[in-house]
């Protein structure tokens, strides 16, 4: 089957400009003015813009998480992705303590083989590093096409590796040419606060934010820095949310140390004003939490300064009957947030639209980057001729409101409820089969593919 789309601006990453694009089955065969090409199937794409599909680095589908489970399932989320014009996600696997890598990931293949809608791989959260563990890293790496490994500095006892492991986990991934991955929070003091609060009965939403203050994420970050910088190994912080964490890795730029960073979307557009709220504050209970308006601007700025490359979601969606689980304790609150579906078009309309990043910065942080860091680069992230053809048009003057009554994600409120955006996902194109057309899914679940990925260097 061939498609041909015509007379779309096309924005790539470095790019800006009008032609045609000619895809033969999965992949773009032409790019040009006016291509003399007969197609099975043409969509006229003036004035609209033409981006390569999105990769969401960072989702968390039917995630097991204090006795329960995230609510988009492999099947759900990327379905809502690709509503989104979202093409490719990652996903994480949780190893257990006392068990292997190769266990989780049996686990998580068992939801998702055979399940996506859209493409999908996998980071490989390391939560118990020891000499099984060690061993397993290259398998990983070479067969399982998994490159990168995941690392908590908090969630003690449960998900928390130590300085020690996380040195050792460092000098195993960079061997076998993979990154490390970090939630970067000091996990001691978030625990001490959150105990001192819930033993002074301070147990509102609000004090999950006052367990977490900006320092926790400032010290965590630099840490992790310093032992990337002593390993040599690849790092990347995930979720960043604060001016105190970007300024760890401003410093670490002294040193001429590349330290990857991802914000996400929530981060630049809500504030921590939400938490007083009385209950209705748990929609944003999530970890890192939300931070301060002078925080967003330093994210926003981080963005164009080239020290923040990714704009993810950190999409793990709970029911509100699930949030309700803490609705007398902050801390049984499950944290999470939904976001997949909105990501590309609130980035666009807070973003570009409001002039605070170019359309170019735009397809960098929601497409390229993601894609050349974590070894899908150009396969994915890009419009070029033998790039897969995941593609997305789009209407940069229509408005519409966000809802929960009309998103795709499972998920029975919306963290935006209510927000007006300008700028809407129109037609979405996966592997050159229109996967989305006129608010309708036209791919069924097994369509989507695990995406295995290339080592990776540390560097774009």
């Amino acid at each position: 089957m061939s498609l041909l789309i015509k007379n779309g601006r096309i924005i790539t990453s470095a790019d800006d400009y009008v032609a045609d694009i000619f895809i033969e089955g999965e992949t773009i065969s032409a790019i040009g003015k006016n291509l003399p090409v007969q197609a099975d199937t043409v969509i006229d794409a003036t004035g609209k813009l033409v981006f390569p599909g999105g990769i969401d680095p960072h989702v968390h589908l039917a995630m097991p998480f204090m006795g329960t489970f995230s609510s988009d399932t492999h099947e759900t989320g990327t379905r809502a992705a690709l509503y989104g014009g979202t093409t490719t996600v990652i996903d994480f696997v949780l190893q257990k303590q006392g068990h292997s890598l190769k266990e989780a990931l049996a686990d998580w293949n068992s939801r998702a083989k055979g399940t996506t809608v859209g493409d999908y791989s996998f980071h490989m959260a390391v939560t118990d590093f020891n000499d099984n563990t060690k061993a397993e890293i290259q398998d990983m790496v070479e067969n399982e096409g998994i490159t990168s490994f995941k690392t908590f500095m908090a969630y003690k006892g449960a998900l928390m590796i130590d300085d020690r492991q996380m040195i050792g986990l460092m000098q195993e991934v960079k061997k076998q040419g993979g990154m490390v991955t970090v939630h970067a929070t000091n996990g001691d003091v978030i625990d001490y606060l959150t105990a001192k609060h819930r033993s002074e009965g301070k147990l509102a939403p609000l004090y999950h934010y006052l367990s977490q203050p900006e320092v926790t994420e400032a010290e965590a970050s630099g840490r992790f820095s310093d032992m990337a910088d002593y390993t040599g190994c690849p790092g990347y912080i995930v979720h960043m949310t604060c001016e105190g964490a970007l300024n760890a890795v401003r410093n670490a730029t002294r040193r001429n140390q590349k330290v990857f960073v991802e914000t996400c979307i929530q981060y630049l557009v809500l504030d921590a004003s939400l938490y007083e709220q009385n209950f209705e504050g748990a929609k944003w209970v999530m970890s890192p939490p939300l931070r301060e308006k002078k925080d967003q601007q330093s994210l926003w700025s981080g963005i164009n300064q080239g020290l923040v490359q990714v704009v993810a979601t950190d999409h793990c969606p709970f029911m509100w009957e699930q949030k309700l689980m803490g609705k007398d304790d902050f801390s049984k609150i499950p944290n999470g947030h939904p976001a997949v579906e909105n990501r590309m078009e609130l980035l666009y309309s807070e973003g570009v639209h409001k002039g605070k990043i170019t359309l170019n910065k735009y397809v960098e942080v929601a497409c390229t980057n993601p894609a050349k860091i974590f070894g899908m680069f150009p396969r994915k992230g890009t419009i070029a001729v033998g790039s897969d053809a995941d593609i997305v048009i789009f209407d940069p003057n229509e408005t519409h409101t966000l809802s929960a009554k009309t998103h795709h994600m499972n998920v029975d409120y919306s963290g935006y409820e209510g927000w007006e955006l300008t700028g809407k996902v129109k037609t979405v194109l996966l592997r050159g089969t229109v996967a989305i057309n006129d608010d309708k899914c036209l791919v069924d679940k097994g369509y989507g593919q695990f995406i295995k990925r290339k080592k990776v260097s540390g560097k774009i």
